[in-house]
């Protein structure tokens, strides 16, 4: 079997724009016209730079080369110009490569991709969700701690058990940063009205990006404590897991990281300095499937658990579905709402959220197909790129 196309999908994402202003999607076609859709996550580059690079990637190496052979094209492309190392660029796009041919080799042999890692350990994932403003809001859902309240009950009533809300405020290029004790206050409270709201219901997930330094973190994480946070998310910068450990020392609160992560070779710095307990690889940057799948059992031996990242597109997600049914060590998997809106309309047959949980698909490969007239409908057309932090000190 030989890969003889590429082709990308660079689809702007219309508003409320959840999961993303754009998303990056990859098709990889045989010789014997078997497809493979994979998704490419937020390389700091303008999309339609990613797509050449894609294009370059693959006339390189993967045209002509055999899907099936997982390992040897992840190997080649990684070591591409001499790099070998966890460059969040070429990983992103490796990745999507990656996901194709794993979407591929599930189709040629009418598995679902689980099935080929293992086998399926769990019947249905347990999903959470952000917070999501809505066009009626009359105040900002991140900064408004009773409309946040409200939100969270009305997701525990859909059956939602763990909601995620990031309380302390914007992320800048300046940070790690102490906070004030205004700021600490904030979050005291934006915390303890949610917890409020919600009782024993939900589960509350504090999604921090990197803002604060050790200190600040610890500070925060006292006052949190006793409103009893399944996780506290990347407390401080994910470059330096070292300092990520001495909160993960200082608190009870678990200590959750990955998204910004990239191949085993990080996440065993995280294991091995103990620096969280919870794994959030997004599969779309983190080198594909097959390397979650070895993170997940890396972090096994520590009795850490995984909790996949996603924001981005569908594609994505269908790929964290296969790698959390077929891990014993999954906790839970990050969802846009239940899956409705673009997210289900870009796809021929929609993600299946039921009740909290996410059902694994039992179509072949990743179980899910990319409709593409509806992405040549929404072509991206702005100049930001999918995620971006302030330009100033907070």
């Amino acid at each position: 079997m030989k890969v003889t196309d590429i082709k990308t999908y660079i689809v702007a994402n219309p508003p409320p724009h959840f999961g993303g202003l754009y998303w990056i999607f990859l098709k990889l076609t045989t010789a014997d016209n078997l497809t493979g859709y994979g998704e490419v996550y937020s390389v700091p580059f303008h999309p339609h730079v990613v797509a050449r690079m894609i294009e370059d990637v693959c006339d390189r190496y993967v045209l002509g080369a055999d899907p099936f052979k997982v390992e040897r094209l992840w190997r080649i492309i990684y070591s591409s110009g001499y790099t070998q190392r966890p460059d969040p660029s070429l990983l992103g796009i490796l990745s999507g490569i990656e996901m194709a041919c794993w979407d591929i080799i599930g189709k040629a042999l009418n598995k679902p991709i689980y099935e080929l890692m293992g086998g399926q350990v769990h019947a249905k994932l347990r999903s959470y969700t952000y917070l999501y403003p809505t066009e009626t809001d009359l105040t900002n859902v991140y900064h408004d701690p009773e409309l946040a309240a409200i939100r969270a009950a009305e997701y525990a009533q859909k059956g939602f058990t763990a909601v995620k809300f990031d309380p302390v405020g914007p992320y800048s290029a300046f940070d790690p940063r102490q906070l004030s004790l205004e700021a600490l206050d904030h979050t005291e409270t934006f915390v303890k009205t949610v917890r409020e709201a919600v009782g024993g219901r939900c589960d509350l997930l504090l999604g921090t990006h990197g803002q604060m330094t050790p200190a600040s973190a610890i500070r925060l994480a006292r006052r949190l404590e006793k409103y009893d946070p399944l996780w506290f998310e990347e407390p401080t910068p994910p470059e330096n897991p070292a300092a990520m450990a001495q909160v993960a020392r200082q608190t009870s609160i678990p200590i959750a990281t990955g998204e910004r992560l990239t191949t085993k070779y990080e996440f065993a710095k995280v294991l091995e300095t103990q620096a969280a307990s919870i794994l959030q690889m997004a599969l779309g940057r983190v080198g594909g499937i097959l390397e979650g799948k070895k993170i997940a059992g890396m972090a096994e031996a520590f009795y850490a658990q995984i909790a996949p990242h996603l924001y981005c597109g569908p594609i994505a997600a269908a790929a964290d579905i296969q790698l959390a049914t077929c891990s014993p060590n999954f906790l839970i998997q990050e969802s846009i709402q239940t899956w409705g809106g673009f997210h289900a309309e870009i796809l021929k047959e929609p993600l299946v959220w039921q009740d909290g949980y996410i059902i694994p698909p039992t179509q072949p490969g990743l179980g899910v197909e990319l409709n593409e007239e509806v992405a040549a409908r929404y072509p991206y057309t702005g100049s930001q790129l999918h995620l971006e932090m302030l330009d100033r000190p907070v």
